[in-house]
C-alpha cells in the first residue's frame, strides 16, 4: 500500500571517501558522475547519444505503463500515450560491434547497503523511476555486480519485476522485503526487485543497479519507493532531499538541503500533476532574452541527460538558434555553430535559469569542424502533448530542491 507521509531527501558527493557524513538536518553520501556522451577528445558520440535517447524513452515508456495499472491512464497528461517499444536506429549502430566502455547510461552513483548484514551495492540515484533493484545472487548473466543474498534478512515477495529497453537491454528479477540503507537512512520492510537476469548491456554496466526517486504512482512494483517508506518510519529529518550536479562537488543531500552549496533563496515551484513524476507547470524558455515557447509542463529528471521537448517545440526552439541546422531528423537532433552557443534559460514565473554553453554541448561533429550538435532533442516520449523533460543539461546549472514537504520543485542559485 503505498503510504501519504512525506519524502525523504539524500546527499552524494563526488568525492574518494566512501563513508556518509552527518550534517543538521540532513545526510550526504559519496557520489561518482560516470560516463559521457561525448568522446574522449571531446566530440559527439553519435551511438552513445542513440543509446541514451533510447533508453531515456523506453524508460519512460514502462513509467507509463505503470501509472496506468497503478492509478489508471486518468492520471496521464493531456496528449500522453504509451509508444511502441523504441529501437536502436541501424544507422547508430557500430555493425553489431558492442561498445568498449558502456558508459551510456550517465547516472549519478553512490552506495548503499541491503540487509541487517550491510551488503553494499553501487545504484544510480534516479528522480525519474520509483523502484529499487539490484543483481541476485542467483543471476548467472549478471557479471562481475555484486549480488543481494536475501538469506539473511530478505523475505520473498508475491509477483515479479521486468523493464526491457529498445536495444535489447532488459532486467528481470523477483521482489523481495528487506532492510535498505541510504547514508545512515534506514527503511525496513523495504520493497525491491533481486534481478535474476540481465542482458549483455546490464552486465558490463559500471553500478550494480538503481534507486528511483519519484513518486509511488510510477512503481513497477506497486509499492512504496525508499524514501517513502523511509518517512512513514521517521527515519529521515525533513521530507525533501537536494541535489548538486557537477564536474566535482556533486551532492545528493538527504533529508533536508545543504545551504553550503546554494547562495539564493529556493524558487519553489508546485507540482502540476499527481502522474507519479517530478512535474512542474508555466514553463518557458528563452534563448537570448527573448521566450521562444512557454505556459509547458517540465519532468525533472536527474536519470536523464538530454533535455527532450515535443517534436514540435524542440523544432521551433532550434529555429530561434542563430546557425542552427538539422543534424539528425531521426533522433532529433540539431547542430549549432560552436563558437556562438545559444544562450538559453528556462523560468516557471520567477528567475531565468540559465544554462552553460558548456552543458549545451553533445560535442563537435568532428575535430575541426566548428560545428557542435546541441543538447535539446525533440521526441515524442508519450508523456504529453506539452511535456518536456529536463535532464542533467539543466539541473548541472542549479541546486535543485526536491520536496515533498512543499509539494514541489525547487532551484536556486549555485554558491
Amino acid at each position: 500500500m503505498f503510504c501519504k507521509a512525506t519524502l525523504l531527501s539524500v546527499a552524494l558527493a563526488l568525492v574518494a571517501s566512501a563513508t556518509p557524513i552527518a550534517q543538521p538536518n540532513g545526510i550526504h553520501i559519496p557520489l561518482q558522475k560516470r560516463g559521457s556522451l561525448k568522446n574522449q577528445d571531446g566530440t559527439f558520440n553519435a551511438e552513445k547519444v542513440a543509446r541514451e535517447l533510447v533508453r531515456v524513452q523506453n524508460k519512460h515508456r514502462q513509467n507509463l505503463i505503470n501509472l496506468k495499472q497503478n492509478v489508471g491512464e486518468q492520471a496521464f497528461n493531456k496528449g500522453a500515450s504509451i509508444k511502441p517499444l523504441a529501437r536502436l536506429p541501424e544507422h547508430a549502430k557500430r555493425g553489431g560491434v558492442p561498445l568498449t566502455d558502456q558508459e551510456n547510461d550517465l547516472l549519478w552513483t553512490g552506495q548503499i547497503e541491503i540487509g541487517t548484514n550491510k551488503q553494499k551495492f553501487t545504484v544510480d540515484f534516479d528522480t525519474g523511476s520509483s523502484d529499487l533493484w539490484v543483481p541476485s545472487k542467483s543471476c548467472s548473466s549478471c557479471g562481475s555486480h555484486a549480488k543481494y543474498n536475501p538469506s539473511h534478512s530478505g523475505k520473498k515477495q508475491s509477483g515479479s519485476f521486468s523493464i526491457s529497453y529498445g536495444d535489447g537491454s532488459t532486467a528481470s528479477g523477483t521482489p523481495y522485503t528487506d532492510t535498505v540503507t541510504v547514508g545512515g537512512v534506514k527503511a525496513t520492510g523495504q520493497y525491491l526487485a533481486a534481478v535474476t537476469s540481465e542482458s549483455s548491456q546490464f552486465q558490463s554496466d559500471p553500478s550494480d543497479g538503481l534507486l528511483g526517486l519519484a513518486f509511488p504512482a510510477i512503481s513497477n512494483l506497486q509499492h512504496d519507493p525508499f524514501f517513502f517508506t523511509a518517512i512513514s518510519q521517521q527515519t529521515a529529518p525533513e521530507g525533501r532531499f537536494g541535489f548538486k550536479l557537477a564536474s566535482s562537488g556533486s551532492e545528493l543531500f538527504i533529508g533536508g538541503t545543504n545551504a553550503n552549496l546554494y547562495s539564493s533563496d529556493i524558487e519553489y515551484h508546485t507540482i502540476s500533476s499527481s502522474n507519479g513524476f517530478w512535474q512542474i507547470g508555466g514553463a518557458s524558455v528563452s534563448v537570448s532574452g527573448q521566450s521562444v515557447a512557454d505556459s509547458f509542463d517540465t519532468i525533472i529528471d536527474s536519470g536523464s541527460t538530454i533535455i527532450t521537448a515535443p517534436s514540435a517545440a524542440a523544432s521551433s526552439f532550434w529555429q530561434n538558434v542563430y546557425g542552427a541546422a538539422v543534424y539528425d531528423q531521426t533522433q532529433g537532433l540539431w547542430s549549432y555553430p560552436c563558437s556562438s552557443p545559444p544562450q538559453v534559460s528556462f523560468n516557471w514565473g520567477g528567475q531565468d535559469w540559465a544554462i552553460s554553453a558548456e552543458a549545451m554541448s553533445l560535442g563537435e561533429t568532428q575535430q575541426g569542424s566548428g560545428t557542435c550538435v546541441g543538447a535539446i532533442s525533440g521526441g515524442d516520449l508519450g508523456l504529453g502533448d506539452n511535456v518536456w523533460l529536463l535532464g542533467d543539461t539543466f539541473m548541472k546549472n542549479v541546486y535543485t530542491v526536491f520536496s515533498v514537504d512543499d509539494n514541489g520543485v525547487g532551484f536556486a542559485s549555485l554558491a
